[in-house]
């Protein structure tokens, strides 16, 4: 009878596995079978290369997409790497035990906000304070950069702690033994050691980054240009699939497809390099 019920959860387990990575290689297959016949017919360079999308005119040119993109994906490492490395050092490394069991749930509930309330406090705080500091519109590369670099903290703090955490304490011991002071067993000893992990959470928040599309939508502006300056309204390439799909058809459907295609090789891309620095941080141990 044990083994019956065990057969049974085994096979209920595996059906429930095979039909989500089923879902995931369809939704996939669908993607590709739609947007690269686009891409190849419409030609990849132009259709990378060329600044030039009205599609009413079929003229499907992505690069000003891609550049605001890259630029804002950019802005938003800039400000959420850098912050969200320094909380997971600060909560692993000084502050006590009990109050970082706390803290990081805490943090981690964060990612649970839904993207439209960030988006939301962009138009209503961030955006006017750039606006009346900066001039400009407000919506813009700025505003886009800073609400998705705090989007991106509670995967990179919680990625990070854990990484630092897994850190032998020995390491510790041994350097504040040898006469290193905190700061310098920290800096010498626990970044380095846990280096492949801090490194895997900052590409994964940067896939994240490049793909949210409802707060870039709200704050960036939306204008299908290339940046100049960081307080040029831009459009990204999920916005600009959100934004047409509604109406679109034929080519320019066509078109929007074969954007997701790119999205889709890049976030492949970063994922893959993160496993990578993941598996090299396992092997080391």
């Amino acid at each position: 009878m044990k083994l019956v019920g065990e057969k049974t959860v085994k096979g209920i387990l595996g059906t429930i596995a095979f039909s989500a990575i089923s879902a995931l290689l369809l939704i996939a297959l669908f993607i590709l079978n739609e947007g690269l016949p686009f891409i190849f017919k419409y030609g990849v360079r132009e259709f990378l290369f060329s600044s030039d999308w009205q599609p009413h005119l079929n003229k499907f040119g992505i690069f000003p997409m891609i550049a605001a993109s890259l630029w804002v994906t950019l802005g938003a490492m800039i400000v959420g790497a850098p912050l969200g490395v320094a909380v997971a050092l600060f909560l692993s490394e000084y502050v006590p035990q009990a109050v970082m069991r706390i803290i990081k749930p805490t943090i981690e509930l964060l990612a649970a906000i839904p993207s439209v309330v960030y988006g939301f406090i962009g138009v209503m705080v961030l955006a006017p304070i750039i606006r009346n500091s900066f001039g400009g519109p407000g919506l813009s590369l700025l505003a886009g950069s800073i609400i998705l670099g705090i989007m991106i903290l509670p995967t990179v703090i919680s990625i990070s702690i854990d990484s630092i955490l897994a850190v032998p304490q020995s390491f510790r011991e041994g350097s504040l033994a040898l006469g290193a002071t905190t700061w310098q067993t920290i800096h010498m000893v626990i970044i380095k050691a846990s280096k492949s992990g801090i490194i895997a959470s900052i590409i994964l928040g940067l896939g994240r980054a490049i793909g949210e599309t409802m707060a870039v939508i709200m704050v960036a502006g939306n204008s299908v240009n290339i940046p100049t300056s960081p307080f040029n309204s831009v459009r990204t390439l999920t916005a600009n699939i959100a934004l047409e799909m509604s109406y679109a058809t034929g080519l320019h459907r066509q078109a929007l497809f074969a954007t997701g295609v790119i999205l889709f090789i890049v976030i492949i891309i970063l994922n893959s390099i993160a496993s990578v620095a993941i598996k090299k941080r396992t092997i080391k141990k």
